[in-house]
């Protein structure tokens, strides 16, 4: 009779063996022998009529092996099961040589596992002393008229003027290594690239006016732009990232002079940018404008404080986990094993999702969130017809096209996750204390994530 009993070896780490005795397995060993020389297909033997002895003689060791780690496995689940053991993953086998399992001399077997165990903990007195502030961005006119703009340029036609005269134009450059007195080096490789004249620093705009095609200048790349432009073009430009990166010297050969001409602001131009919203005068599309620009930073001052909730329950959450176990199991309990040393690097990152996806199941287990395939459903009516600019009409072919998507067990698997998480995190919004702020969309975007470093 088979026997499972356990045993603590470490905080939530437990060790359990199985025992199994002849009785356990020979039985199935037995029968698994007969179905296969039933079978068989043997060169001498009539199908069906391969005798026991000869089957054992070929494959008994295998079939043997088989059945005795069936009947462990068998065991091992079952006892769980009845034990209600949560555990993380899989046992892990202690075992660390194949057992000599010897069908000719069949015997009492022991097989030891070890497991990782789901910690108890809470959530709801963090969340009733947690403190949040919800951002609201005030949509300045200086916004709106800088969102005028960048849609008149983005629908714009291009032209090719002969000399710089504004910061709109646009430029086809060449960059060539040099020195400061623009001196080029003869292997010195050539890089294109193409640049508004807005994103030089002042001065280097003001070196610019009147330039045209075929002229030259010489730049230092931290004088000709400011530190964000200039790292974005050092990485355009291949250059390794170093602090001296931004010290160097190139000269700039204009290739190609351009402007792109405004799109007037009247009805053809409203409507391209909002088909079928009817907009007729300026002041309507700029009320619009506002009103989707108001959209967008709403959202993302939502973003920012469910980021600051996330990031508070993860490492705020008091949770016990089996860390020894866990980066075990990492070394292990994948397709491909990992060294020590591979695990440990990956513990961290690991160590952060495994504590949320234990807070937020949780939570959606305990309040009862759940998404219908309703809700799914129309979640992914929505995104079709945002996506196609479809307003309150829907196309014929919407519902065919539907029924084809939710039939994608991929996509349906993600947009659940997208909305449950959702759902979760308005959840979490009613329990905790929420102030509101007003804040400029400079001061919003300068505003720090919550970020933890500290060790578990």
């Amino acid at each position: 009779m088979a026997t499972v009993t356990r045993e603590n070896i470490g905080l939530l780490n437990d060790k359990i063996t199985v025992k199994v005795s002849q009785e356990d397995y020979l039985p199935n060993f037995e029968k698994a022998v007969k179905h296969f020389s039933k079978n068989a297909n043997i060169p001498g033997f009539r199908k069906g009529q391969v005798p026991a002895g000869m089957i054992k003689k070929m494959s008994g060791q295998a079939l043997f092996q088989d059945e005795v780690l069936k009947t462990v496995e068998k065991e091992l689940m079952g006892y769980l099961q009845q034990e209600k053991l949560e555990i993380f993953a899989q046992p892990l086998s202690l075992d660390t040589e194949a057992k000599s399992l010897d069908y000719a001399q069949p015997s009492e077997y022991n097989f030891e596992f070890e497991v990782g165990l789901k910690p108890s903990f809470d959530v709801d007195a963090l969340l009733a002393k947690t403190a949040l502030t919800r951002y609201n961005v005030t949509v300045t006119d200086e916004i709106v008229n800088q969102e005028v703009e960048r849609l008149q340029l983005k629908g714009g036609k291009m032209s090719e003027p002969e000399t710089i005269t504004s910061e709109n134009n646009v430029l086809s450059l060449e960059f060539r290594a040099s020195d400061a007195k623009g001196n080029v080096a003869e292997d010195a490789e050539k890089k294109e690239n193409s640049l508004l004249v807005k994103s030089f620093s002042e001065a280097a705009q003001k070196e610019l006016q009147g330039k045209k095609a075929g002229d030259t200048l010489t730049v230092q790349l931290s004088k000709a732009f400011d530190k964000t432009q200039g790292e974005a073009i050092v990485k355009d430009l291949g250059l390794a990232t170093d602090k001296e990166a931004l010290d160097k010297y190139f000269q700039l050969t204009i290739t190609k002079v351009g402007l792109i001409e405004k799109r007037e602001l009247n009805e053809e131009f409203f409507n391209e940018v909002y088909p079928g919203q009817e907009i007729k005068t300026e002041e309507a599309f700029r009320e619009k404008l506002r009103e989707e620009i108001g959209k967008y930073w709403k959202q993302e001052a939502t973003n920012h404080m469910h980021n600051d909730l996330f990031e508070t329950l993860v490492h705020e959450t008091p949770i016990e986990l089996p860390k020894d176990f866990l980066k075990r199991w990492l070394q292990k309990g994948g397709e491909k094993p990992k060294t020590a040393e591979e695990a440990e690097h990956e513990y961290p990152s690991f160590d952060h999702q495994l504590r949320w996806t234990l807070i937020s199941d949780k939570l959606i287990r305990d309040n009862s969130l759940e998404v219908s395939f309703e809700e799914l459903k129309e979640n992914a009516r929505a995104k079709i017809m945002g996506y196609y600019g479809l307003g309150g009409e829907q196309a014929e072919w919407m519902d065919s096209y539907l029924d084809r998507l939710l039939q994608d067990e991929k996509y349906v698997d993600q947009t659940y996750r997208e909305m449950i998480t959702q759902k979760l995190f308005d959840w979490a919004e009613t329990k905790v204390n929420v102030k509101e702020e007003e804040i400029s969309a400079e001061e919003f975007v300068k505003l720090p994530h919550k970020h933890h470093h500290h060790e578990h």
